[in-house]
């Protein structure tokens, strides 16, 4: 048992050391409308690391859930974490959103780019992100905010 333990916390701090590293290469996220899921991770894993080890350790690492647990010890988390988790999780759900927009903002230039593969969910957002030319100004600026591209 004693064993079974030493090995989770050796990998719980082994991903929060490989998003420590990630963290050092993100981007400022600070002003940025979306930010990608790896840099939210990386926020919340530098931030909070030693609180999800104390307290939320064993929690799946799904955003709901690790933002619960954190809210629930919110007396016993560092300040930067209290500052940085919530606009990290934010941040996440911002993106969310965003990917679920993408299909209803540019469902005219889907029509319009890419005609007969509108009803094949996978195919329409396959040709509306390889598209070069014909989107809108707003489906471009939907597509790079839910982040891909």
């Amino acid at each position: 048992m004693i064993s079974g333990l030493s090995d989770a916390r050796h990998g719980v701090k082994s991903i929060f050391s490989l998003v420590l590293v990630a963290s050092m290469f993100a981007a400022s996220w600070a002003g940025a409308e979306t930010v990608r899921f790896e840099e939210a991770a990386a926020i919340v894993g530098t931030s909070c690391a030693k609180e999800i080890d104390a307290s939320c350790r064993g929690v799946n690492f799904d955003s709901i859930r690790l933002k619960d647990c954190l809210a629930r010890n919110d007396d016993t988390i560092s300040p930067q974490c209290k500052a940085d988790y919530p606009r990290a999780f934010d941040a996440i759900q911002k993106r969310l959103a965003a990917r679920a927009a993408v299909r209803k903002i540019c469902d005219r230039d889907l029509a319009k780019v890419c005609g007969g593969v509108q009803k094949d969910e996978a195919k329409a957002l396959e040709c509306i992100l390889t598209a070069t030319r014909g989107l809108s100004p707003r489906c471009n600026q939907s597509i790079s905010e839910a982040g891909y591209r």
